[in-house]
């Protein structure tokens, strides 16, 4: 069909104002769909967080408790049964005590390090001011897990231990502890513990030898027992700061040289297990157990001389005395 001039323009102008209209409409309807989208993205994440709420809205409090409590870990003879005896090395070991975090709502987290053992705890902290409680929880996993029931007093926590399972040997312990700042110094020492032998004594791994006495007529057998000691060398030598060479040990005795290269583990604040070890340094004052893994911690100056110190160690020996004993 073949529409006049006048006709032929007032089709497209119609058409064109149609064509218009259906873009407006396409256009608005995508504003609209995108307007929907957002605010359900909107309502979705006004309702999620709400799973984390109770842990966003929980402040820390009472950082003035954070850090490590360090103490004697003492038996309490009383928990003991008749006839009971104390094993020499569990009757006081050094304890860290460590609190890493508090919340407002009295939620604690802490660990423990007692004889190289580390131990997870969480608890609950009551009061406030120089009244503060705290009831803290080993796992539980273990048999010689158990509780912690303690008490701020001064500059003090004191408390004490009771294991879960009070079929354990060990059913109860008590402390003292006092808040002290773990830092590694190369220049810490061992010092004379022992003023009455003058040394440092092993007493855990002693040598027995039957031994027999004559009177008259009579003769006796017995067991003499024999310990092993240092020399003032363990109180010199430092392996942090001094590049050991062979001459520096070729006349040092085996416990010497076990002393000098664990003496580097302790000033790292390493956490040991060995009772024959611990002995020498549960009683010093600047040891505090922290971890039982500090090789990335080590100097290469230490790690040199901890290598030479333990080759030296394969062929060492130890002169044995009685002390007394």
């Amino acid at each position: 069909m073949i529409y006049p001039d006048h006709k032929w323009s007032k089709f497209i102008r119609l058409k064109r104002q149609i064509m218009k209209a259906m873009k407006r409409n396409i256009y608005l309807l995508l504003v609209l769909s995108a307007m929907i989208g957002c605010k359900d993205r909107t309502n979705k994440r006004a309702v999620e967080p709400k799973a984390q709420d109770s842990v966003l809205l929980e402040q820390e409090a009472h950082q003035e408790l954070y850090g490590n409590w360090v103490g004697n870990f003492v038996i309490d003879e009383n928990s003991l049964e008749d006839g009971e005896g104390l094993p020499n090395t569990d009757y006081s070991p050094k304890i860290n005590l460590t609190i890493k975090k508090i919340t407002d709502k009295g939620k604690v987290f802490g660990q423990n390090v007692v004889k190289g053992n580390l131990r997870s705890l969480t608890g609950k902290l009551e009061g406030d001011g120089n009244a503060v409680q705290l009831l803290l929880d080993e796992p539980g996993d273990k048999k010689s897990d158990g509780r912690f029931e303690i008490k701020l007093k001064n500059d003090t926590l004191i408390g004490s231990w009771v294991a879960y399972d009070q079929g354990v040997k060990i059913k109860k312990r008590n402390f003292k502890l006092l808040k002290k700042q773990f830092a590694y110094n190369p220049n810490l020492m061992l010092n004379n513990q022992d003023e009455e032998y003058g040394t440092l004594v092993d007493w855990i791994n002693a040598k027995k030898k039957e031994a027999i006495d004559q009177d008259g007529d009579s003769t006796y057998t017995y067991v003499m027992e024999y310990y092993r000691s240092a020399s003032p060398a363990v109180f010199s030598i430092n392996a942090s700061k001094q590049k050991l060479a062979e001459k520096d040990l070729k006349n040092l005795k085996k416990l010497d040289l076990e002393i000098i290269r664990n003496t580097i583990f302790a000033r790292h604040g390493y956490a040991f297990t060995k009772p024959s070890i611990r002995q020498f340094f549960d009683p010093v004052d600047w040891y505090v157990p922290v971890s039982k893994d500090v090789s990335s911690d080590l100097s290469p100056l230490e790690k040199d001389n901890i290598a030479l110190l333990t080759r030296f160690e394969k062929y060492a020996t130890d002169n044995y005395d009685t002390f007394g004993r």
